[in-house]
């Protein structure tokens, strides 16, 4: 099975890649390095994976990684339609996971357009390619903003998500809703994955475990909004990438049972399926400063805010369609987690 994953150089792409490549599947990393979060972790990654040469590297060409034969990368945009649609036919991939975006809450609010050509004209050139290039399986990061304004607990996929509150929630609703009609006109199998605060080695530095430990580490107040109150159902990487391994073999059929008289939105007569991939565990955001203090061996100083713009104070995910469908349910202790990202942190800033 020949795999196109974008986004190999974030955090999410870097571990599947790995994880596929490990397995036996061959892959082929796309990622545009830009420039949201310190680009030091996005080569670090790369350079983790074998391939070497990619700050010199010229857009549109092809890097073999020095350690794994089975995984190649290309430094191309999403929104570059040609390139995309030239990677495609020359490579001829089985699948493709999209998790290549625009990443961040916050950062929509300030940056509209951005999201736009990456979240939205970005996933159309994808939608188009796989339509046109026999794709078997379209696997897709959605995110769990999508339930914006819902505060039916916990999060279910069945649950109408129309009442995003940031741009960034708002694009990754339009690509649930783009593959939808992919799926239903052109019989592709689509499947969107809406992720829970991620967090591990490697992870993103403009998320709380790196900013907290970042700041801890200084001697730095960290910034604790809506005033500690907050909860997150935080999912380790491991967790994550096992669901989403296991998904890209299993493309959706379509649900016979499905009624447009009371639709329900996570399943379709199409080959078309969401899934929350969460801890299923939600953690108090003061348990989890204090899970990074016991791993630090640091009492943080707390600068208390109140809840930012497009933020929510709780997320929680219903697991029960991914539990019955796969047969997994993320499972990793957030203790153990923190502990993996701080070994990690240390040894990559020699702290």
């Amino acid at each position: 099975m020949k795999i196109l994953v974008t986004g190999t150089a974030g955090f999410i792409g870097y571990h599947l890649a790995k994880r596929l490549t490990s397995e036996g599947f061959e892959v082929v990393g796309l990622d545009n390095i830009n420039d949201y979060y310190d680009i030091r972790v996005k080569y670090g990654r790369l350079e983790d994976s074998g391939i070497e040469g990619a700050k010199e590297a010229t857009y549109n060409s092809i890097l073999v990684s020095q350690t794994n034969p089975n995984y190649k990368f290309i430094k191309l945009n999403l929104e570059d339609k040609e390139g995309i649609d030239r990677l495609f036919e020359s490579e001829k991939f089985d699948a493709v996971c999209n998790l290549a975006a625009q990443a961040g809450v916050r950062y929509s609010i300030t940056n509209p357009n951005v999201y736009i050509q990456s979240n939205i004209v970005g996933f159309t050139n994808i939608l188009e390619s796989c339509r046109h290039n026999g794709i078997k399986h379209l696997v897709y990061a959605s995110s769990s903003s999508v339930y914006g304004l819902n505060e039916s607990m916990p999060f279910s996929v069945h649950d109408n998500v129309d009442h995003p509150i940031s741009l960034y929630a708002a694009s990754k609703k339009s690509n649930e809703l783009m593959a939808h009609t992919y799926s239903h006109l052109y019989n592709l199998p689509t499947t969107g994955l809406r992720f829970f605060t991620v967090y591990g080695p490697w992870g993103r530095p403009d998320m709380a475990l790196f900013l907290f430990t970042k700041a801890m580490l200084e001697g730095k107040a960290i910034d604790v909004y809506n005033y500690g109150n907050m909860q997150r159902d935080f999912t380790y990487i491991d967790d994550i990438v096992e669901g989403i391994v296991r998904i890209i073999q299993k493309p959706p059929k379509g649900n016979k049972n499905w009624s447009g008289k009371n639709p329900d939105p996570s399943s379709s007569v199409a080959p078309y399926k969401i899934y929350n991939i969460g801890n299923n565990n939600p953690v108090k955001l003061m348990d989890f400063i204090e899970a990074i203090e016991e791993s630090l061996g640091i009492k943080a100083q707390k600068n208390m805010l109140p809840l930012q713009a497009g933020d929510v104070p709780s997320t929680y995910a219903d697991v029960e369609d991914l539990i019955k469908d796969m047969g997994y349910k993320p499972s990793t202790p957030i203790k153990e987690g923190v502990a993996n990202f701080i070994k990690w942190y240390r040894e990559f800033y020699s702290v």
